[in-house]
């Protein structure tokens, strides 16, 4: 299913329903960060995905990561909820979701780097070189948010 983000776009499509996401901050000892290209969009993000019945945030954040990049996390710290009206997500079967994601911090721990349906390539970047991808407003700010690392977690 291909989707569409609007952030801050007054020809955005109005939100008709929100769900709980995770997503993470992933940076090994060099510092680089973990990033997929998403199947859905062919933009460069954080890995990341909807919370299921029965977990915990944390232990979502641990499940997506693995399922999008091969790579096992343990959840360090929270960044921030991110939750801005202004940014909805449209998918071609109708929904148009409002953003709702808790973003946290995880190293590293095991794992190989690797494709899946929701990924189509997946690499370590060094912050330096996240200008040279297509990476959208919203996941920027998550990044940027992470990186400053805060002593109280960003919302909004």
């Amino acid at each position: 299913m291909s989707r569409t983000d609007y952030f801050r776009d007054p020809t955005a499509p109005t939100a008709n329903s929100i769900k709980v996401a995770v997503s993470a901050l992933v940076q090994d000892d060099e510092g680089r960060i973990l990033l997929i290209r998403r199947t859905d969009n062919g933009k460069y993000s954080i890995p990341g995905g909807g919370l299921e019945a029965g977990e915990t945030v944390a232990q979502a954040v641990v499940r997506e990561v693995h399922e999008e990049t091969g790579i096992d996390v343990t959840v360090t710290q929270l960044i921030g909820i991110f939750s801005d009206p202004d940014h909805v997500i449209a998918y071609d079967d109708g929904e148009v979701r409002q953003e709702f994601s808790i973003c946290f911090h995880a190293r590293p721990t095991g794992g190989t780097p690797r494709p899946s349906e929701e990924s189509a390539e997946v690499e370590w970047i060094r912050p330096g070189d996240l200008h040279d991808r297509d990476i959208h407003p919203s996941i920027w700010l998550r990044i940027r948010k992470g990186l400053e690392r805060p002593t109280t977690p960003y919302f909004t």
